[in-house]
This record gives C-alpha cells, sequence and structure tokens, in this order.
C-alpha cells in the first residue's frame, strides 16, 4: 500500500513540475474559490449565477437579508453584514455585474440598494448606521455602548465607479453613472453622472442630463 502511494504521489508531483507556478497558484485559486462560494451559497436570501467570493472573507453575518445578482465578484477581506437585532427586517441588494475590490465593507441595519454594474477600488465603506448621536450625554458614553442608529437608507444607482478608501455615510443616494474619487467621505446625495470628490465629497463635474 506505501509503495504504491508513493508512486502515486512520485507521478502527481511529476504532472504539477509541468506546469509553471504562476499556473498552479491560479488554478488553486480558481478551485478555492469556487468551493469557498458553495459553501456560502446557500446562506444568502438570493445570489445570481456566476457570482463569487473571493477566498475568504473577513466578517459575513445576516446573510439571510442579502440579494446578489449575477455575475458579481467580492474580493478577499471582505465584510457584508446586516443586523436584525438592531431592526426588524434589514436588507442589502446588490444588482448584476458588480465587482468590489478587497476589504470592501457593507454593513446595514435597514436598508441598501446596489444597482448594476458597481466598481469600487479597495477599502470602501458603505453603511446605512453609525454608533449613537453626536449630542453631548452621547459623546460622553463609550462608542461600542451606544445604540446602532439608522439617518436613513443607501441607495446606489447603475454604472457607479467608487474609487479607494471612499466612505458612504447613511441616508445617501448616489445617481447614475457616478464617478467618487479616492479617500472621499459622502455625505450628502449625489445626483446622476457626476463626479466628486473630497471629504467631505463635493461635486466637481456634473453632466447634463437630456
Amino acid at each position: 500500500m506505501k509503495i504504491v502511494l508513493t508512486y502515486i504521489l512520485h507521478c502527481l508531483g511529476n504532472f504539477l513540475s509541468l506546469i509553471r507556478a504562476e499556473q498552479l497558484a491560479r488554478i488553486c485559486s480558481f478551485f478555492r474559490n469556487h468551493i469557498y462560494t458553495g459553501l456560502l451559497h446557500g446562506k444568502f436570501r438570493e445570489i445570481g449565477p456566476n457570482s463569487i467570493f473571493l477566498w475568504r472573507a473577513y466578517h459575513l453575518h445576516g446573510l439571510e437579508n442579502i440579494s446578489i445578482g449575477e455575475n458579481c465578484t467580492f474580493e478577499t477581506g471582505l465584510q457584508l453584514t446586516t443586523w436584525a437585532d438592531v431592526s426588524d427586517d434589514p436588507i442589502i441588494t446588490i444588482g448584476n455585474n458588480c465587482l468590489f475590490r478587497r476589504d470592501a465593507h457593507i454593513t446595514a441595519v435597514h436598508k441598501i440598494t446596489i444597482g448594476n454594474n458597481l466598481l469600487t477600488g479597495t477599502n470602501v465603506f458603505i453603511t446605512d448606521n453609525s454608533h449613537g448621536f453626536t449630542d453631548k450625554s452621547s459623546l460622553e458614553e463609550a462608542p461600542l455602548k451606544r445604540p446602532i442608529i439608522s439617518k436613513g437608507d443607501v441607495k446606489i444607482g447603475d454604472n457607479v465607479w467608487i474609487g479607494n478608501n471612499v466612505c458612504i455615510l447613511p441616508g445617501i443616494t448616489i445617481g447614475n453613472g457616478c464617478v467618487i474619487g479616492a479617500n472621499s467621505v459622502v455625505t450628502h446625495s449625489l445626483p446622476p453622472y457626476s463626479v466628486a470628490g473630497g471629504a467631505p465629497a463635493k461635486i466637481i463635474k456634473q453632466n447634463n442630463i437630456l
């Protein structure tokens, strides 16, 4: 038995030696990512065909409240959460053909809606909630002890491009075709087909809508 196993391992090693290291790494990643996605698939409310999660997410919670369209990619380090213990029916809905680069963080206690064809840079933060209010008595309390509150839903339209390290805060609507520059903090809604940047984000260019 030992001789047979050794022979099989040697044959496998000889076969793998014919494959370049980069190719072998891509093959291993392909299988790992698809197996990982399969393990997560049944935990979502809905997930479309050809959507994939790259090994591995940092924190996933409340997936039963999340719907994802088809052909979406979520890179490594993802935080994707809904919190039913804060509100009765939190919902995250993500459209088709979206690409979330590594370390994206999307969290909802009420409702986040993301349209089709979203492209993000790395380390993007999208939230409909925060830790407490900003009055003096609230600020005297430790942040972790403050109640989670939502100041409104977040809605992101179709064909939006969000740069690296962007924060999108509660109550924001981002129109179709918007571009948001890296390191921006979006505190006000953006009309369709506008280019914005800064902290807080301001409109740099707005295209006319016919």
